[in-house]
């Protein structure tokens, strides 16, 4: 019942289950649909649809993937038997660091801890796993904001990069190169 699921309770964090993977990937797009829509704003529609043409689709498969990946550890959040949220980490043995892959909180049930609560036991596994060193990438567009308050709120520290996007398909995009002529040529001297 989702009127129940609003009701704030802590969550139970457990080790996935096969038979939560369906609500896994549920969730996670309706979380990541305003992300989306974020990077459709921040993009304009051209190079969004270039670069995200089906995202609930490439998502669904990536959420999928992870929750069937053995060398990721996943837990979920469960509220009233139902998982509301997720978290898989992966550990790199080579260099002892440890990163947050993936994380989503069911938006039904979200600005209640959970994604906090989320993130605080992941760092406490890979603290356990004798990791030195966390990692979690998101993005910088303003869907992201809410993770960022999260990972900054654990004691993360962002390093901001930023990924360009240029249609090179089309001219509508063009612009002249510093010393050529809007037509593409030299200027004559």
């Amino acid at each position: 019942d989702p009127v129940a699921m609003m009701v704030i309770m802590p969550p139970t964090i457990r080790p996935l289950r096969a038979a939560d993977v369906v609500a896994v990937v549920e969730f996670s797009l309706r979380a990541w649909a305003p992300v989306f829509e974020s990077f459709r704003a921040v993009l304009g529609e051209r190079v969004y649809q270039a670069v995200y043409p089906d995202w609930s689709t490439t998502q669904a498969q990536a959420v999928e993937a992870v929750c069937h990946d053995d060398s990721e550890a996943v837990w979920v959040a469960e509220q009233h038997g139902r998982p509301v949220g997720y978290v898989a980490v992966r550990i790199n043995s080579d260099d002892r660091t440890g990163e947050i892959d993936m994380l989503a909180v069911d938006p039904l049930v979200q600005r209640q801890g959970i994604g906090t609560a989320l993130t605080s036991f992941a760092v406490q596994r890979l603290r356990d796993a004798g990791v030195g060193l966390a990692v979690v990438g998101t993005g910088g567009d303003p869907g992201h904001a809410p993770a960022r308050r999260v990972y900054e709120k654990a004691g993360f520290v962002g390093l901001p990069l930023v990924r360009y996007y240029a249609r090179l398909d089309t001219d509508a995009g063009h612009r002249p190169a510093l010393g050529e002529e809007a037509d593409g040529q030299r200027p004559h001297r």
